[in-house]
């Protein structure tokens, strides 16, 4: 027992270092937890004005494809940052933040599962079925509930990046770097669930490879592709969100100059697509922003990696193009924050303010001397679909310059109440409203 215990230490502890060296990092904002953070601007005005920071000389070629490239070269305090690795298993049940973690009154958390390694991406299957994706595993699991008891269940192995995964009408897909696979009737075959490759037409690069996936109102898989690497001058098979039939045919791209996104919805009431977009590293700690994004035509141009945040030209590659030239976000997000998952809530369970308002999950940033993010908003929108405020809604995670713990992903569950994953500890935890329910009830 003792040595599976050991093995699987290293091998979690060797997939972790892997995969932060070969992928290249997320990024997004926050003020501290006492400031909410300011209004973002609606999208039919520019940004503020951004100056770029003068060009510095940058790291060395040999570390293309990490992400220490572009990182300037002869600077103390940059030289200091690098990816911050999560533990090499998963945090025990009582050493899990949840009485460090703070919430708007009124709202409650509980842990909804743990000992999930690097617990990323969540889908609830129609039978309450919580299905799981991670970044470095390469497992996919299922966690059921049954008469007061949890049961985590492997349905997937061997695959290389399973971040994204989707549900939609009994089928779960599941999307690796360069594929996306198909399980019908998963939830009947949890035991015995048998796979179908349905697209294999994706680039192999590690750094942003990994896949954030959901079908659309329109009945399309949505796929993204980002930059491989820090800041690319890419070609036309990256930089991008595609959609595809749920047979994996019909592909075509509907959003362009797409750096990194690793989360994205559509509104209930506009169905219009939005999506999180993380800005590029080593321009400066402060510049640029994360983004949100909203498609309102196929084809529309996000700026990268010419233009960032709307209105700063990239000091690489802006040269001939002019911000206005490309769709601007309809929020700033804070620089390098690591926007990730968002959702839209349906729900019924919380307040009424909270309908139709999207909650963001903010990782954290890595490549800043104090870190922002470690933390999930809410975003209220104008009826125009423009952001009208935002506001923190769990913060807590990050404390002293250190973290404890990175949401990534949420999901809505039927009674309404919420679900966010938790890489760093390997965790879900459950937001509720009002008297403190029972998990998964």
């Amino acid at each position: 027992m003792n040595q599976r215990v050991t093995a699987r230490r290293r091998l979690l502890l060797a997939s972790t270092i892997a995969g932060l060296l070969l992928a290249a990092p997320v990024s997004a904002q926050q003020p501290p937890a006492s400031a909410p953070p300011a209004a973002a601007p609606p999208a039919a005005s520019a940004p503020p004005a951004a100056a770029a920071p003068a060009a510095t000389p940058a790291a060395p070629r040999s570390l293309v494809g990490t992400p220490l490239f572009g990182r300037p070269e002869g600077n103390e305090a940059a030289a200091k940052l690098a990816p911050v690795a999560a533990p090499p298993i998963p945090a025990a049940p009582d050493k899990l933040p949840t009485a460090k973690l703070k919430l708007p009154p009124g709202f409650n958390i509980e842990v909804y599962a743990s000992g999930i390694p690097n617990a990323r991406s969540l889908r609830l299957g129609t039978e309450g079925t919580l299905f799981v994706g991670n970044r470095f595993i390469g497992k996919v699991f299922a966690i059921v509930k049954k008469d007061g008891k949890t049961e985590m269940k492997t349905i997937a192995e061997g695959l290389h990046r399973p971040n994204g995964l989707a549900f939609h009408k009994g089928t779960l897909y599941v999307a690796e770097l360069s594929k996306v696979w198909r399980f019908d009737n998963i939830e009947k075959n949890l035991d015995k669930p048998e796979k179908k490759l349905i697209y294999d037409n994706l680039p192999k690069d590690e750094p942003h490879g990994w896949k954030f996936i959901a079908v659309g109102p329109d009945e399309k898989l949505y796929v993204p592709v980002g930059q491989p690497g820090n800041n690319v001058l890419n070609d036309d098979a990256h930089g991008q969100i595609r959609r595809i039939n749920l047979d994996g045919s019909g592909a075509e791209v509907i959003a362009r100059g797409v750096r990194n996104t690793v989360g994205f919805d559509w509104h209930p009431v506009s169905k219009q697509l939005y999506f999180t977009d993380n800005g590029r590293d080593w321009m400066s700690e402060d510049v640029p922003n994360d983004e949100l994004n909203r498609v309102t035509k196929v084809g529309e141009h996000f700026g990268s990696p010419y233009c960032y945040q709307g209105n700063l030209s990239d000091t690489e590659f802006g040269w001939g193009h002019a911000c206005s030239e490309f769709t601007p976000p309809v929020a700033l997000l804070g620089p390098h924050t690591a926007a990730l998952g968002m959702r839209f809530y349906t729900g019924g369970q919380f307040p009424a303010k909270y309908k139709n308002g999207a909650f963001i999950a903010r990782h954290g940033s890595w490549n800043r001397s104090k870190k922002l993010g470690g933390d999930v908003l809410f975003v209220t929108f104008n009826k125009n679909g423009t952001v009208k405020s935002m506001e923190p809604f769990m913060t807590g995670f990050l404390v002293d310059n250190k973290y404890i713990g990175r949401p990534v992903d949420i999901e809505q569950m039927k009674d309404g109440s919420l679900l966010i994953s938790d890489d760093w500890n390997g965790a879900v935890y459950r937001i509720s409203y009002g008297k403190a329910k029972v998990a998964g009830r």
